[in-house]
């Protein structure tokens, strides 16, 4: 997107700027036990609560926290959790962000599925039984635009009553095309909220416009998406404040946009092979995030948004994922594969866009959520000539 992209008037980045100007991250470094504790007993939390729950004040508290995380998940989902999987169809990627493996400059094999392989992918898929799929590709538009993405969202409807994207950021006009191609919800990752850093981890290409991105998720609400899926990547940037900015954004979309299902993912740091040697990548260094951080944060943001979905990837190993179920998890991924066609002989693998942690197949990760007390749920709605519906 050019640089004359003019941001939504009505969009969350008055509202970054805002809490930007009052450097949040502060006044987490001065929360005291007291005002954990307050947040812990609020009934319903406000954002200067969330700010507690994230301080580091809020650690000795974190079995307290967790404790009312669960019984949040419980109150609002139950014990249900979705099962889906992420289909790659292609690789191929202008940009050359620091800590991905389809980096422009990776001499890596690119790849784009044909529709014949998509096909085949989707039917490898959902012979396991899954009826969710996600989408992605790399960020190429003179390969995988939104006419490629059309006709692959519409190959896959075929076979799927609930296909998702995780594309680059579209116009409004562009989001209706892929819903009207049977599309009914979008993942788009801001990756960091920081806005300076974000330049200096995205150096090229068309990911580097931070406004466009950041109003993605509403132009994708407003072109009719039915669900849309917010996140950062963990490690990029101070994790606590990268989860504030997150939630906040969260709580901004499912305000404005009552009937949109707003959702968030804790994508965490993970290897992507070997990175180019340039002075740019020199530079990034990565800010790693413990586990106990990364509880924390599932924690205070399941607190502060217990309406909302959380989805754990298989970026965490599985003994970790199992422990986290309960403490505000509503959607995991199965049977992961993140190459470009990864799910079936028919495709040559390619290379990874990151090493996963959880290689767990489908009936393995639905056995797993059995035994933890949880229901693996597969589609909680069918398109008609899909089938029985299924749980």
């Amino acid at each position: 997107m050019s640089a004359a992209y003019v941001p939504l008037a009505h969009g969350f980045a008055p509202e970054l700027d805002r809490w930007n100007a009052r450097a949040p991250w502060q006044e987490m470094s001065a929360c005291t036990a007291r005002q954990v504790e307050a947040a812990l007993t609020a009934g319903r939390l406000g954002k200067r609560d969330l700010l507690a729950l994230l301080s580091p004040a809020a650690v000795p508290y974190l079995e307290q926290v967790a404790r009312r995380a669960h019984a949040e998940t419980l109150r609002v989902f139950g014990r249900s959790v979705q099962l889906f999987t992420p289909l790659y169809l292609a690789n191929h990627c202008a940009n050359r962000c620091l800590y991905c493996g389809f980096n422009a400059r990776r001499d890596i094999d690119r790849r784009m599925l044909t529709f014949a392989e998509v096909e085949a992918e989707a039917e490898t898929i959902a012979a396991t039984g899954l009826r969710r799929i996600l989408a992605l590709t790399g960020d190429m538009p003179g390969k995988t635009g939104p006419a490629y993405l059309a006709a692959c969202v519409e190959a896959l409807n075929r076979h799927f009553p609930s296909v998702g994207i995780e594309v680059p950021p579209m116009s409004m006009e562009e989001y209706a095309l892929i819903v009207q191609a049977g599309a009914d919800s979008v993942t788009i990752f801001q990756e960091t909220y920081n806005r300076e850093l974000y330049l200096t981890l995205h150096p090229a290409g068309p990911k580097r416009d931070f406004a466009f991105r950041l109003d993605a998720p509403e132009r994708a609400a407003l072109g009719g998406m039915r669900g849309v899926n917010l996140g950062a990547l963990l490690g990029l940037d101070d994790w606590r404040r990268d989860i504030f900015f997150t939630a906040l954004h969260a709580e901004f979309l499912s305000k404005r946009y009552p009937h949109l299902e707003v959702s968030v993912s804790l994508p965490r740091l993970r290897p992507c092979g070997e990175r180019p040697d340039s002075l740019e990548e020199r530079a990034f260094t990565p800010q790693p995030v413990s586990d106990r951080a990364f509880v924390q944060a599932l924690v205070a943001l399941r607190c502060f948004l217990p309406q909302i979905g959380i989805t754990l990837s298989t970026r965490e190993p599985a003994g970790l994922r199992d422990k986290l179920v309960p403490l505000g998890v509503t959607r995991v991924s199965a049977g992961v594969s993140t190459v470009v066609g990864g799910h079936t002989q028919t495709a040559p693998a390619s290379d990874p866009q990151f090493e996963i942690s959880d290689p767990r197949s489908v009936p393995e990760m639905a056995d797993a959520l059995l035994q933890a007390g949880f229901q693996p749920v597969f589609a909680d709605w069918l398109l008609p000539g899909l089938g029985q519906r299924a749980a």
